[in-house]
């Protein structure tokens, strides 16, 4: 398989994965590492729990002669829960994170050679609590009217053939607006103001979303995820989106 062009979208999670070990940025990448763990290790658990519960339920409800149906309903009650999780764990995972995202993208912003950015330090998460979470916010108001409407499509018959599709491409774009978001706040660039910038360079931030979106589904790797998703986005904000 070729390696992604270093420049690419999937190049610039591969170079922040690279990034991940330099001591320069250690701590700022162990904090959202561990909140990245802690909480998918539990959302893990409870949502184990809870499906091994309501499979218990559901089987109990069924007649005898339809008991076959367990080995249908299993497959299909893991996939949606885990949806539930990953849904869950994106949303919780960054906004407990989020401060401290900011901080590891404005220390690769000015690894990178950035000018003019407020000094913060890894003690200051705090005094960006109240900014980030809004920005976290506006994020998900931006996501959940157009979730419902593909999760509406998603039941309409022939059209529902086609969400798949439209599911993974509006997943990859929200990864992109998810983690570019970081350096966009750093720089003093509006949420909308963002979006409109994003948009003029699609084919490199669908591309960049569509490699966090894929590699999500990997165990164990996806626990690196959010930090060297910081990284990439902030490496493809400063090369192509801010320069």
């Amino acid at each position: 398989m070729p390696t992604p062009a270093p420049g690419s979208g999937p190049g610039y999670f591969l170079r922040g994965l690279s990034y991940l070990p330099d001591p320069a940025i250690r701590w700022f990448v162990l904090i959202p590492l561990t909140v990245n763990i802690l909480v998918f290790g539990f959302l893990i658990y409870f949502g184990l729990q809870q499906m091994n519960g309501l499979m218990e339920q559901l089987v109990s409800w069924l007649p005898s002669w339809l008991s076959f149906l367990e080995f249908l309903i299993w497959p299909l009650l893991f996939m949606a829960m885990l949806g539930v999780v990953f849904f869950t764990f994106t949303i919780v995972g960054n906004l407990i994170a989020a401060p401290f995202n900011g901080l590891l993208a404005e220390k690769i912003q000015n690894l990178h050679g950035a000018t003019g950015l407020p000094e913060y330090e890894l003690k200051d998460w705090l005094t960006l609590l109240p900014r980030t979470i809004g920005r976290e916010v506006r994020k998900l108001t931006y996501y959940l009217p157009k979730a419902v409407l593909l999760l509406i499509l998603s039941f309409v018959p022939v059209v529902n053939l086609i969400t798949p599709v439209l599911w993974f491409l509006f997943n990859s774009w929200m990864m992109s607006i998810q983690y570019c978001d970081y350096a966009a706040d750093n720089r003093g660039v509006s949420f909308n103001d963002m979006l409109d910038r994003l948009k003029q360079d699609r084919n490199y931030v669908w591309g960049f979303g569509a490699t966090v979106t894929l590699v999500m589904l990997i165990p164990l790797i996806n626990l690196l995820i959010m930090p060297a998703a910081v990284i990439g986005s902030t490496l493809l904000w400063e090369d192509r989106i801010e320069s």
